[in-house]
């Protein structure tokens, strides 16, 4: 039997993510998860090359991470809190 969190995940997969100004950093890659509490820590992305923040957050890890916490809203796309990503 599938557990319920991987079959959230893989539906997740490749879903864009936006910034709340309108702004596509990228598409979903992976999520990163807290072992010890089951907690989604940040969402690991596939930059889009012409996004100044994907750019930015690729400084710091050649995966960029949309940490979870700046996440407000997941449907077709995957929202994000610019000023938390700047």
């Amino acid at each position: 039997m599938t557990s319920k969190k991987f079959v959230i995940a893989k539906q997740l997969g490749g879903k864009r993510l936006i910034t709340n100004k309108g702004e596509e950093i990228g598409r979903l890659s992976d999520i990163l998860v807290d072992e010890r509490s089951g907690k989604i820590e940040a969402f690991l992305i596939e930059p889009n090359s012409d996004s100044k923040i994907a750019r930015n957050l690729m400084k710091h890890d050649s995966m960029p991470m949309v940490p979870f916490k700046s996440v407000f809203a997941v449907s077709d796309v995957i929202v994000a809190d610019e000023s938390m990503l700047v």
